[in-house]
């Protein structure tokens, strides 16, 4: 089953539903580059429209004045790993059954996927994409049988286990809801009388909402006639979100898991360099990654902070990119060095993670030819060792650069004099403004997985394990 990376956004009760939730897409941008769709409700019929590539290029003024009529709208933007790149797998996914209209847009994955679709199809569900969202779809479908959609939802979410924030448009009704361990974010907002939802906050100020509340884990909100209603998916589970939020995902103008991004990416900079320090001559970031943390390192350590790397800003983030041939590529048009300021210079590079690492070696090969004297690279989150079950494409240990290799090791294929990641223990510091350390999800470092993998997912993912060969 494909992994996925989403952004998520819906409006109850605007007139230009359609409008907002293309702004607040277009927001939430960076969440996902392949595709992009709205659904919207009028009061008696549903509308979609989806396609591959960004927000601007998927809806024109046609689809937003005209064609996307309704108050009712959500809206999904998506990324996935290599060979899911198709329009069939867009979402919001929409089905129709009976009288009932839904639409459904996930955030996340979910563990057990594999085996809830076989036993859907041995009963005889017909499959139309490679998404594990579909699956809820189907299990919604199978309980709706005489009861209520927020009845079916329930039972529905009982039978899944992994990560999941999901906006639903059934008819009338948008439900909204997080898997018990929270891993993924949602917010609750409002836009004069109505109400909005979104993956980050940074969604809510561009369309000039006001920041209610999260959607708390476990919790299934109810949206109708705009009023709102509060059910609990099941027992409370440990709280695990996902720290690759804070760490790099979530935009750093937004608020996720009540903390400010930017100031906990800045704090991240600072520990990193009161655990690392080195004698340099400059501080400089990838951007736009490693800027904040950079800044923050900057401040810590006295040293200046240079951009001495310009990013051409109309090449889109490698790491989303579903290719590892269009990563390369991106490599060598994304950004372009200030040559006079790198010859026979200390730089100290900040960084927001290393995955692969090769993205990382052929910008310090570059660095090294443009005559840098020394190349220090400070990482501000731990080492990525273990891949990620919950919607992160860490899809496999063979593709994680530290999974099997020491930090030395590590160094000497990127051709830095010296590499530090921050440990765990400065990362919660960094990222916590609770006392509640347990709160974050810290898999990708640690291996302890708080929502158990199934056996075969883990055993292709460990069997996919490869070090460094020079």
């Amino acid at each position: 089953m494909k992994k996925e990376y989403c952004g998520l956004f819906g409006i109850y009760g605007h007139p230009e539903a359609a409008r907002m939730t293309y702004f607040g897409l277009y927001a939430l941008q960076h969440r996902g580059q392949e595709s992009a769709g709205i659904v919207t409700w009028d009061g008696t019929t549903i509308r979609e429209q989806k396609g591959m590539g960004l927000v601007a290029d998927v809806f024109n003024e046609r689809h937003l004045g005209k064609e996307l009529k309704g108050s009712i709208a959500v809206g999904h933007l998506r990324y996935s790993t290599a060979g899911a790149s198709l329009l069939r797998n867009c979402q919001p996914f929409l089905v129709r059954f009976g009288n009932m209209n839904l639409a459904i847009a996930h955030n996340g994955n979910l563990v057990n996927a594999l085996e809830l679709r076989r036993e859907l199809e041995q009963t005889g569900s017909i499959f139309q994409t490679t998404i594990d969202s579909e699956v809820f779809v189907h299990l919604i479908a199978k309980y709706l049988n005489g009861g209520t959609m927020e009845e079916a939802v329930i039972k529905a979410c009982s039978k899944v286990r992994g990560a999941y924030s999901l906006i639903l448009l059934a008819n009338n009704k948008m439900i909204a809801l997080r898997d018990p361990h929270g891993v993924r974010p949602l917010m609750l907002g409002r836009l004069g009388d109505n109400y909005v939802l979104a993956s980050e906050t940074c969604a809510f100020d561009l369309i000039e909402a006001e920041i209610i509340r999260p959607i708390e884990p476990g919790e299934m909100l109810v949206i109708q006639d705009k009023c709102l209603q509060s059910f609990r998916l099941g027992e409370p589970q440990p709280t695990k979100q996902c720290i690759f939020e804070l760490v790099y995902f979530a935009r750093p103008d937004s608020e996720v898991f009540g903390e400010v991004v930017y100031l906990r990416r800045k704090q991240m900079g600072i520990t990193l360099a009161n655990e690392a320090p080195v004698d340099a001559d400059y501080v400089m970031p990838f951007p736009d990654s490693g800027v904040y943390a950079a800044i923050g390192y900057s401040q810590a350590s006295g040293l200046p902070f240079e951009s001495t790397m310009i990013r051409n800003h109309y090449v889109g983030r490698t790491f989303i990119q579903p290719s590892q041939d269009m990563r390369d590529f991106s490599v060598r048009v994304k950004l372009n060095p200030v040559r006079q300021m790198i010859k026979d210079k200390r730089i100290i590079i900040v960084e927001d993670s290393i995955v692969r690492g090769t993205t990382i070696r052929t910008r310090v090969k570059k660095l090294r030819e443009l005559g840098a004297r020394e190349i220090h690279m400070r990482v501000s989150c731990p080492a990525i060792r273990h891949p990620c079950f919950y919607g992160i494409d860490f899809s496999s240990k063979g593709e994680l650069i530290a999974a099997h290799n020491k930090v030395e090791e590590i160094a000497r294929f990127i051709g830095l004099d010296s590499l530090h990641y921050l440990s765990i223990e400065g990362l919660l510091a960094s990222v916590n403004s609770s006392p509640d350390e347990s709160r974050f999800c810290l898999a990708c470092f640690d291996g302890k997985y708080p929502i158990a993998p199934c056996a075969e997912g883990m055993k292709m993912c460990l069997e996919d394990s490869v070090a460094l060969s020079w």
